[in-house]
């Protein structure tokens, strides 16, 4: 199984890009992943926030594969401690074949065709985090998930 961070814009704040790239490279050592960037879209100053949406939504949809499993972070989702999300993950790598692809949306969230294509939601706090605080928090989370599984010493419970 492959798995996927899937966001929108890049990050641009030097402390997350370090962060990022180091629980990304740390969790490499325990799955396949990637992180994959949709460009932000450009002039949207004259766009609503639902034209916003809809056009993000178009190029979230585009970047999903045939038999990809869609998880969407999301407010509205369901929220884990991080022993029910290395369970939830251990559960997904015995039954996901193909790609198993954690969306983070743009500011103003998902359009309705990415709810339609979405599998499952879930949420990381009920509190509003910054998308570049989020990446960082995911990627964090889903290493501490691996480390847990494999019965590493970062997890403290």
């Amino acid at each position: 199984m492959k798995t996927t961070l899937l966001v929108v814009g890049r990050t641009v704040e030097p402390h997350f890009i370090t962060a990022i790239n180091d629980y990304v490279q740390r969790t490499k050592r325990y799955l396949t992943f990637e992180m994959e960037v949709i460009p932000e879209l450009k002039n949207t100053k004259s766009l609503s926030m639902e034209v916003q949406k809809e056009k993000e939504g178009e190029l979230i949809c585009k970047a999903f594969q045939p038999g990809d499993v869609i998880v969407l972070l999301d407010e509205g989702g369901k929220e884990m401690r991080s022993i029910e999300f290395a369970d939830y993950m251990k559960r997904k790598m015995n039954t996901v074949n193909k790609r198993l692809v954690f969306v983070i949306g743009g500011p103003y969230g998902f359009s309705q065709k990415v709810y339609q294509a979405a599998h499952e939601k879930m949420s990381l706090s009920k509190m509003t985090f910054s998308h570049q605080m989020v990446r960082l928090i995911f990627v964090e989370q889903l290493y501490r998930a691996m480390n847990i599984l494999s019965g590493g010493p970062y997890h403290h419970e």
